[in-house]
């Protein structure tokens, strides 16, 4: 018996010291400011084929394309240390297919430490004087009619036209046990950190500053992954800051199909997008800082609190546009500030939005439903916003003391009094005049608004109506509202219900 002890301790200290093993690039190569990507790769390589240890990036500015990370690394950035991206995008091209500067496929174990900087170097790959600008909405049917992003303009704030580039900054697919801590991530051409079909996730004092003109640069993107937490980030992205989702490999077709997982050893191999929870963090966003849903997958069971919110265009976004469910969802002690942007963006300042729409036109939507708002603190330029269908409707939503300031911004005449479903299967769906309440709610069953504080901006424009706006609305319980109409609509109404009924209890 003691033999046997002996033996396994000896061993549990031989494994110790192998996975303590330190790989510095430059002893494979690397130079400061010279293209280093086979001298990373070798690293990385050594590292994994014995075993597994730490590969260090020194001080110093490292050029870099596609690397491929393994299982059982952490990759450690010192102090001072940054990996910058090449401008070349040969050097992301591998077996023909063109990559981002890390990605990671089928491992576990894998880990990325330090603080030092990850540059994607993203505003290169953009137009800086060219707007990103495609046909999707019909201005008959919005309230500015011609004056809705007027043809020739130069659109500010964005977003800006896309030029070839590298793939996702740092990408794991079908991956279990991933660690992130405290690195940062700036200027990525697309998204910073894309994880799809991954389990056992950690993501903690990370933080992400993109160029937030760049659409299409999510901070985080996670999509049909299970047990993941984020805390203590600071994210800044044109796009959404966190975007949880259940797309079968990211693309645009109703459906999904499991035999895509099994073929993995690693990964989440269950259907849902599940166990996420995110704490303490504070974020910026030109489309939606928190964006839940979209894709084949369901989406349940999530935790969103602590949080600070500022300068978005769409605070917390829940989007149902397949036929896959989004359930189970938690939002507590948050701030949020929107505001509307001039260009194409998604959202038009509303600090909480929830809509259930088809994106395929005679395909079913599915359901949103069991979610709280709990201690909210918002300011927008946008209602809250709960638009179900007939054919979905939305359920068990509830609200628990929640202050909202709605405000006149610097582009409510040119952008606001519509409303946004993008995207939508019908054009018609997408942008379409509406007057604005504070709250909107229609094909809602059973609804809790309890403790809501709503005031205006002694400026408002007529088209911002009443207080709270229902529609076939079932089972509505509204208790303890402390509001009034916009003062500025001759025809506002404090509480206006059409075809709502309150729950008897």
């Amino acid at each position: 018996m003691k033999t046997i002890l002996i033996i396994t301790i000896l061993a549990l200290l031989l494994n110790s010291t192998v996975n303590g093993i330190e790989y510095n690039i430059k002893d494979f190569g690397a130079a400061e400011n010279l293209i280093s990507t086979q001298s990373i790769q070798k690293a990385i390589d050594a590292c994994f084929k014995n075993g597994g240890g730490t590969v260090v990036v020194p001080a110093g500015t490292f050029i870099m394309g596609a690397v491929i990370l393994k299982s059982n690394t952490n990759l450690h950035l010192d102090q001072g240390a940054e990996l910058k991206s090449s401008e070349n995008l040969d050097d992301f091209l591998i077996s023909s297919t063109r990559y981002g500067m890390f990605t990671c496929l089928d491992a576990y174990n894998i880990s990325i430490t330090g603080e030092g900087t990850i540059n994607g170097r993203g505003s290169c790959f953009y137009e800086t004087d060219q707007n990103h600008l495609y046909p999707e909405f019909d201005k008959k049917i919005i309230r500015q009619k011609e004056g809705y992003m007027p043809e020739g303009k130069f659109f500010t704030d964005g977003p800006l036209k896309r030029k070839p580039m590298p793939g996702t900054a740092v990408s794991f697919f079908h991956c279990n046990h991933i660690s992130i801590k405290n690195i940062r991530i700036i200027d990525t051409p697309t998204a910073g950190l894309l994880f799809g079909f991954c389990d056992d996730v950690l993501i903690d004092g990370l933080t992400v500053i993109n160029n937030i003109m760049i659409p299409n640069c999510d901070a985080i993107h996670m999509t049909v992954c299970r047990n993941v937490r984020i805390a203590n980030c600071d994210l800044h992205a044109g796009d959404d800051d966190i975007a949880i989702t259940g797309f079968n490999w990211m693309d645009d077709t109703p459906g999904f199909n499991s035999k895509e997982q099994d073929k993995y050893v690693h990964g989440n191999k269950s259907i849902y997008s599940e166990n996420i929870q995110v704490d303490n963090c504070h974020m910026q966003s030109r489309s939606a800082a928190i964006r839940i849903g979209y894709g084949q997958h369901p989406i349940r069971r999530c935790i969103f609190s602590n949080i600070v919110i500022s300068e978005s265009n769409r605070g917390i976004g829940i989007s149902a546009r397949d036929s896959s469910s989004i359930e189970d969802l938690i939002f507590s002690n948050i701030i949020i500030e929107t505001r509307l942007h001039n260009g194409q963006w998604w959202g038009h300042g509303e600090p909480i939005h929830l809509s259930a729409i088809s994106r395929f036109e005679g395909k079913p939507v599915g359901q949103i439903k069991n979610v709280q708002f709990n201690n909210i603190m918002a300011t927008g330029e946008q209602s809250i916003f709960l638009y179900g269908q007939k054919e979905s409707h939305m359920e068990n939503i509830r609200f628990n003391n929640v202050q909202l300031h709605l405000r006149k911004g610097l582009e409510t005449m040119g952008y606001g009094g519509n409303f946004d479903l993008r995207p939508a299967a019908r054009i018609e769906n997408q942008i379409f005049e509406h007057d604005i309440p504070g709250i909107y709610a229609q094909y809602v069953d059973n609804i809790v608004i309890r403790d809501f504080n709503l005031s205006w901006s002694n400026d408002m424009p007529s088209f911002f109506t009443d207080g709270i706006q229902c529609y076939e609305v079932k089972d509505l319980l509204l208790e303890n509202f402390s509001g009034t109409s916009n003062p500025n609509s001759p025809n506002g109404k404090k509480v206006n219900l059409v075809q709502t009924t309150f729950r008897k209890n």
